[in-house]
Order: C-alpha cells, then sequence, then structure tokens
C-alpha cells in the first residue's frame, strides 16, 4: 500500500468500534460519510465501513473501485484483511487447547522440535512476548519495493528463517512486541498437530460452521475472486494496481480474503463465546503486566474516550482494514480501505470516524 496509508494503518489501531444508526440514536450518517470521503480525498482509492449498534447496522463507502473509474467501492466486497488473520489463527490454536491437544503454556519444541529456542512457548507466540524477530521487517513492502517480489511464492520454513537466522531481540516473556513470525510458526503448528493444511483446518473449524461464504484462506493466489475494489501505488515513477500479489507471504499471518459482514459474524461469534469452550474463552481475553493490551489474537484497549474495545486492526500491501467491538457486541464496526496514490494525511478521517462512531 502506498507509505502514508501504511504508517496511519500501522499506527491508528483504536480507530474502530461501531454505535448507533437508527434516528433516536447517536450516530450522525453524514458525519461517517464525511469522514470516509476525507480518508479517500487524501490517501486512499476507496473505502468501505460496516457499522452495527444492537439490532441496527449501516454500510457506508467513498471512493471509487479502480482508478479512473466511477464505479463505486462494493459494498459487499471483498478484501485482504491483514492482521486479522491472528484471530483466526489464535482461534484454532484455543480449540486445539481446549480438545488438550495443545498447552499454551508448552515449550513450542515440544511440538515443533528443534525449530526455536526451547524456552518460547505457545501463549509467548500468540501474545507477542517470544522474542524472535520479525521476519517482515527484513522485507520491503513498499509499492516499489514490492514489485520484484509480488508474485514470489514463499514457504512457511522459508519466512521461519529469516526470523530465526537472528538472535532473539529480547528474553522470551519480558517484553510484548508486535510480531508476525509468531503466527508463521503457529500456522504451522495447527499443522503438525490437525495432519492437514492449514486453509482447510480454518475451513472446517471457523467458516463452514459460521457460513463464512466470502471468506477464504486464499494460500498462493495472488487474485481477489467475486466483487472487490483495487488498489493502487506508485512503481518507478508511476501509477501502478497493486491488487494483486502472492499471499503465501503471509500464510497464517495476514492472508485472510473477507467482507465487513463476515468479519462482524465472526468476531460476534468469537466474543460471545460460540467457538471456545469457556477456560479458553477466558484465556482469549487474558492480559498481562507485560502484554496489557494485547491478550491472544486480539487487542483489548481503551480508546480515547475511555471506553475498552476488542479486536484486531490489519495492514498489507494495498489495503488497511479494521475490525473492533465494545465487550457487550451492542457496538461494532469493520472497515477496509484500498490504498491510492494520493500522498495526503487520512488521519483526521480516521479521527473523525473514531469520534463520531464510537466516541
Amino acid at each position: 500500500m502506498g507509505t502514508r496509508l501504511l504508517a496511519t494503518v500501522a499506527a491508528f489501531s483504536l480507530l474502530f468500534t461501531g454505535t448507533a444508526v437508527a434516528d433516536d440514536q447517536q450516530i450522525d450518517r453524514e458525519i461517517v460519510q464525511q469522514a470516509l470521503d476525507q480518508i479517500t480525498g487524501t490517501a486512499a482509492q476507496g473505502a468501505q465501513v460496516r457499522v452495527t449498534e444492537g439490532r441496527d447496522s449501516f454500510t457506508a463507502r467513498s471512493g471509487t473501485a479502480e482508478l479512473g473509474g466511477t464505479r463505486p467501492v462494493p459494498l459487499n466486497g471483498r478484501f485482504r484483511a491483514g492482521s486479522i488473520t491472528k484471530s483466526f489463527t489464535a482461534t484454532v490454536v484455543l480449540q486445539l487447547a481446549g480438545e488438550g491437544r495443545v498447552e499454551l503454556d508448552a515449550p513450542v519444541v515440544r511440538y515443533l522440535p528443534g525449530l526455536v529456542d526451547a524456552r518460547i512457548t505457545v501463549r509467548q507466540l500468540l501474545q507477542h512476548t517470544s522474542g524472535l524477530y520479525n521476519y517482515t521487517d527484513a522485507i520491503g513492502f513498499t509499492p516499489q519495493e514490492f514489485e520484484p517480489i509480488r508474485f514470489k511464492q514463499w514457504s512457511p520454513s522459508e519466512l521461519i528463517a529469516i526470523s530465526t537466522g537472528k538472535p532473539l531481540q529480547f528474553e522470551p516473556g519480558t517484553r510484548w512486541e508486535y510480531n508476525n513470525t509468531g503466527f508463521v510458526i503457529l500456522g504451522q503448528l495447527i499443522e503438525k498437530i490437525t495432519r492437514q493444511s492449514y486453509e482447510r483446518t480454518v475451513q472446517q473449524r471457523i467458516l463452514k460452521p459460521l457460513h463464512l461464504n466470502d471468506t477464504t484462506p486464499p494460500g498462493d493466489n495472488p487474485n481477489i475472486h467475486g466483487p472487490h475494489a483495487h488498489s493502487y501505488g506508485i512503481v518507478n515513477g508511476q501509477p501502478a494496481d497493486t491488487t494483486r500479489w502472492n499471499p503465501s507471504v503471509f500464510w497464517a499471518v495476514g492472508d485472510i480474503l473477507t467482507t465487513t459482514k463476515d468479519l462482524d459474524t465472526f468476531y460476534a461469534a468469537l466474543l460471545s463465546g460460540k467457538l471456545l469452550k469457556p477456560a479458553q474463552q477466558a484465556e482469549l481475553m487474558k492480559t498481562t503486566p507485560v502484554s496489557p493490551e494485547y491478550g491472544l489474537g486480539l487487542f483489548i484497549q481503551k480508546a480515547p474516550c475511555g471506553t475498552t474495545i476488542i479486536g484486531h486492526t490489519g495492514s498489507v500491501p494495498g489495503f488497511g482494514s479494521y475490525a473492533f467491538f465494545t465487550p457487550d457486541l451492542e457496538r461494532r464496526a469493520e472497515l477496509s480501505a484500498s490504498a491510492g496514490i494520493g500522498t495526503g494525511d487520512p488521519t483526521p478521517g480516521y479521527y473523525g470516524l473514531l469520534d463520531e462512531i464510537f466516541c
């Protein structure tokens, strides 16, 4: 994605949750629209948001699906959800823990011998406290940097080797540092325990039971099937379509294709306890002094106005996304923005959405 949008997505992990929609409720749809327009008027090609309070919901969009075109962003459009995938991966690991097949505080090497430092536990991978080097720090993801490798096929072992070839960044369990390597390893753990592919396991355990028909882990398929908005960036000094690329570089870390509606269904089921046993549900939401704002595959944070919000953000080349919820699920919102060639600052638009939708 464009560097400005990428920086904004990385910086603002607190920006979305939902509030009211009916006339006698709080939200002003015109302000939501103005905020979306500000985002697409500065850095994004297109944006869509789904907002829910109680039984009411609405969708809004801004920009266009293609550069130079007039087709609007499809409200049911699929998008690359990036690190929102981590919530799916964590859910499967916790399900396996509930079945007695994985122990969260066991060393990872019990299941994957010799792969990482013997002190690193499964929980530390889930909670970003492992100390492993973050492999994505070694790969360039600006449109110009990513162009030569956008269709490269990556294996999980290759991604992990980028990390394990470097020393630990800190002693396991002593610090929190967002880390993509841990979730590649968790993908391998899932495959080792279930004896089938990560993609098939996610399909069987989450997508099929919840009827998430517009969500898929694409493996190495560079295409986005179905309605979707395109993303753009500057490559060799010219605008370039950056929508298609091989998602194997993110795999169990961030390769999910989905829609705002499917994300709403998934997180509502997860946070209401429909996917996990009670003991694992408690683990999902557990924070620590070392990790005060991240549970197991979920951010648990305070918005600037003080209200707790739960969910995840995602940022991959061309797309930024958010899915956040109040603990009682009364207020929920999911947003996707596709990168454009603008160089303005979308931050005020994001803050406008935060203020109007949530605070």
